[in-house]
């Protein structure tokens, strides 16, 4: 493809990638996705004419919006990829500033670890839960402050219909932090739960886990996870030391997520673990291990 020049224009343009991978990741789950629907996006404004092109005012806009259409039909199919994944999918989780340095010190979305939570695996699993509607309309506007009636034209709706769409997706989002833990409590439960871990303590972890835990593990069917969810607070605790036994050579570190201390799973000088948790009431509720090598491409 030959991307002709338009005085400065192709600079602005092909600087938005980084807000649009951004925006892409927050509706899609994983890196990989967002940055083909971002290329799907460029390759749709470069088949423009020139004349087309020149006549968009802001293409910030037309980008931000063509990226959404993408992720919407994207998100639309999603369901039934998941049905063929093997074994639980998952959001991949991202480190810190995933994607560079911010300039000129105005920080990303993706970059505002400590001002919101919107890259968290925890909130990506509840995205995950909505319409493609309701995830698309609840990143255009609460996240990135689009306005309704400029969702609408992504969505196909009117402006006050995607407001409850928002509305809808926003009540599911406040219903999972409503148990949330502090940080501090969060902090912890997590070091009560990794010294038991590491000590290879089972009377220490049921000690730490909440009676209707829950694990995850996303190998993606390419290196050994449990194939279905691991529910209940014995069968959970077997599980995780069962499965540091079997790497006797794996190193457990602390890891700062965008979901507060986790764990990343070292061997061999590489990380092939990330774990992240949730925790509410004191216990923790929620484990999910991700151990697919193509989301954890960023760690590496």
């Amino acid at each position: 493809m030959t991307i002709t020049p338009i005085g400065g224009l192709q600079d602005d343009v092909l600087g938005e990638r980084r807000h649009l991978v951004s925006l892409a990741f927050r509706m899609l789950g994983t890196v990989a996705d967002a940055e083909d629907a971002v290329q799907d996006t460029y390759i749709r404004w470069y088949r423009m004419s020139d004349e087309d092109r020149a006549a968009i005012e802001v293409p910030r806009a037309w980008l931000t919006k063509a990226t959404s259409r993408v992720c919407l039909n994207i998100l639309a199919s999603a369901r039934q990829r998941r049905e063929m994944y093997v074994g639980p999918w998952l959001p991949e989780p991202v480190p810190a500033l995933a994607f560079g340095t911010p300039n000129e010190g105005v920080l990303d979305p993706l970059d505002r670890v400590t001002l919101d939570e919107s890259i968290s695996t925890a909130l990506l699993v509840v995205l995950e839960s909505m319409t493609p509607a309701e995830r698309v309309a609840f990143v255009l506007h609460d996240v990135f402050a689009m306005p309704f009636d400029e969702i609408a034209e992504v969505v196909g709706r009117s402006a006050p219909a995607c407001r409850q769409l928002a509305l809808s997706a926003r009540r599911r989002v406040q219903s999972s932090r409503s148990r949330r833990a502090t940080h501090a409590e969060h902090e912890e439960v997590v070091r009560a739960f990794a010294a038991a871990a590491r000590a290879g303590d089972i009377a220490g972890l049921v000690a730490v886990l909440d009676p209707d835990v829950v694990l995850r593990s996303d190998g993606g069917g390419i290196v050994t996870a449990a194939r279905n969810p691991v529910f209940g607070v014995e069968k959970v605790a077997r599980f995780i030391l069962g499965a540091l036994h079997k790497r006797p050579n794996t190193t457990v570190l602390e890891q700062e997520t965008h979901d507060g201390t986790g764990f990343a799973l070292w061997d061999d000088g590489r990380i092939y673990g990330i774990v992240t948790l949730d925790v509410a009431d004191g216990l923790i509720v929620d484990v999910r291990m991700m151990m697919n090598p193509y989301k954890l491409s960023l760690w590496n």
